[in-house]
Parts: C-alpha cells; sequence; structure tokens
C-alpha cells in the first residue's frame, strides 16, 4: 500500500498508509486532533526492493559506461552440421 503524507497547520507532516482506491483528502491529526490536508509529495522510492535497485544501478551504470564489445554479436542461429556424405553435396540447395 502507498504512503501518503498529510500536513497538519500545527504540527507539520505525518505520513499514513491506505489504499489507493480508499485515501482521504483530509484526516484527523494523530498528535493535535485538528485537521491534516493532504501534500503533493513526490513518490517514497526509498522502498523499493533490492532487486529494483540493482536494475536502477545497471542502467545508470550503462549510462555512464557503456560495456565495450569485442566482436559483432551472434544472429543467434545454430551452425548445422556439415555432412560429409558426398551425396548431400548433390542435393539442391535451398
Amino acid at each position: 500500500m502507498p504512503t501518503y503524507v498529510y500536513r497538519c497547520t500545527t504540527c507539520g507532516d505525518t505520513e499514513q498508509v491506505f489504499p489507493m482506491s480508499r485515501k482521504p483528502e483530509s484526516i484527523t491529526c494523530p498528535d493535535c486532533r485538528g485537521t491534516a490536508v493532504s501534500a503533493f509529495t513526490s513518490p517514497h522510492l526509498g522502498a523499493g526492493s533490492g532487486t529494483a535497485f540493482g536494475v536502477i544501478d545497471a542502467t545508470k551504470k550503462t549510462a555512464d559506461s557503456p560495456p565495450v564489445v569485442s566482436r559483432i554479436p551472434s544472429t543467434g542461429r545454430r551452425s548445422q552440421p556439415v555432412s560429409r556424405d558426398p551425396r548431400h553435396a548433390k542435393l539442391p540447395r535451398a
């Protein structure tokens, strides 16, 4: 569930967790019992998984220092074994 920031005029910011479908525009401040309205803030990216951070770091690394290739990548086709049978040499080529 996402974490939302609510701003109270007396106490400041407080964070609350609500389902996206039930996010209220204002809540009761947990400290002073006043009204705290929803504040527009940046997403909380620090709560991601280790895998997500690994992908982000790898992407940043390739932007700064892309990998150097030493040869042209293969096309992905497997080479077919060559037959040594002389009769195969007489067959039409496709």
